[in-house]
């Protein structure tokens, strides 16, 4: 399924996939970890790496600066928090 994650042009399938789940809300504890099971193939550890290298990849941020941008400082204050 990896090879549907770059094209090397613009945001493969996979990554388009990515970032519509992440503008999702999540009811629960571990809906979100199911639903990254269940609708797109990946180990949660996986969609994690994949969600990682994508905020910065600057065809992500094209695609969706919103939710980019919102993930971004999410993770920049959790890296703070640390």
């Amino acid at each position: 399924m990896d090879e549907e994650y770059d094209d090397g042009v613009g945001l493969g399938r996979g990554e388009r996939e990515i970032l519509a789940l992440e503008r999702r809300g999540f009811a629960g504890p571990g809906a979100k970890e199911r639903a990254v099971r269940e609708e797109l193939g990946l180990a949660p550890v996986r969609y994690y790496q994949l969600l990682n290298a994508l905020l910065d990849d600057p065809r992500a941020l094209a695609h969706d600066p919103v939710t980019v941008n919102r993930l971004r400082r999410v993770r920049e204050r959790r890296r703070g928090e640390r």
